[in-house]
């Protein structure tokens, strides 16, 4: 049987002073950057197999990866609950009701790596253990670790499942009848695990005395490693307009149809598939892809009659994106029309940027500049669940570590140690730099 999510567990504070609960050497605990990764290492091993990560959400081995997290904080004095999405709250209470939230996810796609997700979650109790320490388990403000439920999408397609709930941009109806690749529904899956789709609005009353928001990822992507530099402040996520584009032609006998006459969808899909490189390279941080293309009747001896693609273009700048769509739109009418073709758009799915708040920008690049000595900034491509929470308007920010290769999603996505400690180590001094602030 798996766990249900609905009932609180609340760890009374019955345990001793922090100094009964560890083995402290010097005065205060100090933060532990090499405790976490080896948790990291020790989650791996126990919910990856030959192929990586298979901590997908809604599963057995998610649910065994949230069973094992506890063990890890069970000894603070701490309450836990799950909302009514599914997604894990750590809270140590502090002097005051306003929170700093600290968060991330643990599960995975599948045959993932060991850090995308889980790097954020671990490094996230590391500081709240520094928190219970220091303050002898009341800070001055509230601290919650946030574990958020669904934040791949890997298994029914819809990410940030979890954070939307709690932001209030769910998608309830849409959501609900999505299936995986076994039939089975979204909603049902969600029961299984204790979470009822229809009390998602009630993931909403967690952002209740929510002062600000910080969340610790891997780039998963080779901007750092290329300027050689362990971290980044992330400025915001990208915009994102993604849409299906199909190309109407003839379909006709490729051996019988003269060059000259054909009406091939594909190949003006096949154009404008080059020409959004170009329309991209314009923008400094702009990207563009294609990519999935079906053809029809798609043999060898028919021409194509209509070709199916998806385009999704992203950019930080909300009129840069704008305006790479409209070239889009532009050119793929041009490369129609010398095809003796039509084509028709049909949006998918949109979101639009989210900057990060200047603020806690610039506690970031300063932590950073203390940790590791040079700071660098630059936008998310990839989705995550800090552009929720940020549209929920709490304040918020993202750090960077870089990714070997610019590899994720993958179960060779690494990166070094010292760059992990590092890391870590920041994410502490942002997470005080903030809780002053708060203050």
């Amino acid at each position: 049987m798996l766990k249900a999510y609905g009932a609180d567990v609340k760890l009374q504070d019955a345990m001793g002073s922090p100094r009964d609960r560890y083995d402290i050497t010097t005065n205060k605990m100090p933060l532990n950057p090499q405790r976490a990764i080896a948790e990291l290492k020790e989650l791996h091993a126990l919910t990856s197999d030959e192929n990586g990560a298979q901590r997908v959400a809604w599963t057995d081995t998610w649910i065994k990866a949230r069973d094992w997290f506890r063990t890890k904080w069970q000894d603070l004095p701490v309450e836990q609950h799950y909302d009514a999405a599914g997604n894990n709250y750590i809270t140590l209470k502090g002097e005051s009701e306003k929170a700093l939230l600290l968060g991330s996810h643990l599960d995975s796609v599948p045959n993932g790596g060991w850090l995308d997700g889980s790097l954020g979650m671990l490094a996230g109790l590391e500081i709240l253990r520094r928190f219970t320490e220091e303050y002898n388990g009341r800070p001055p403000i509230t601290i919650r670790l946030v574990d958020w439920a669904d934040e791949e999408g890997a298994r029914f397609g819809r990410s940030l499942l979890g954070s939307s709930a709690f932001a209030g941009t769910h998608s309830i109806a849409a959501d609900r009848v999505r299936t995986d690749r076994d039939g089975a529904r979204l909603e049902d899956a969600l029961r299984r695990c204790g979470v009822e789709i229809d009390r998602f609005p009630e993931a909403e009353r967690e952002r209740q005395n929510a002062a600000a928001y910080l969340e610790l990822h891997i780039e998963q992507g080779p901007v750092l490693e290329r300027l050689h530099l362990p971290l980044a402040v992330v400025l915001g996520t990208k915009g994102v307009e993604r849409h299906a584009v199909t190309f109407h032609g003839q379909e006709a006998h490729s051996g019988s149809t003269p060059m000259n006459v054909r009406r091939d969808a594909l190949a003006a899909a096949a154009k404008l598939a080059l020409e959004i490189r170009p329309i991209a390279k314009k923008y400094s941080d702009a990207v563009s892809t294609m990519g999935s293309l079906k053809t029809f009747p798609g043999i060898v001896t028919a021409v194509v009659g209509r070709c199916e693609t998806t385009l999704d273009q992203r950019d930080l700048d909300a009129s840069v994106l704008a305006a790479m769509n409209q070239e889009a739109r532009d050119a793929s009418l041009r490369f129609a029309q010398e095809e003796g073709c039509t084509v028709e758009w049909s949006r998918i799915w949109s979101i639009e940027p989210v900057p990060f708040h200047p603020t806690l920008v610039q506690f970031c690049q300063k932590a950073i500049e203390e940790t590791a000595g040079t700071s660098h900034s630059l936008p998310s491509g990839p989705l995550h669940d800090a552009a929720e929470v940020s549209r929920a308007g709490i304040p918020s920010v993202m750090m960077f570590v870089q990714s070997l290769g610019g590899i994720s999603h993958n179960k060779i996505e690494d990166t070094r140690e010292e760059h992990l400690a590092f890391a870590i180590t920041a994410l502490d001094k942002l997470a005080t730099k903030t809780a002053q602030w708060i203050v």
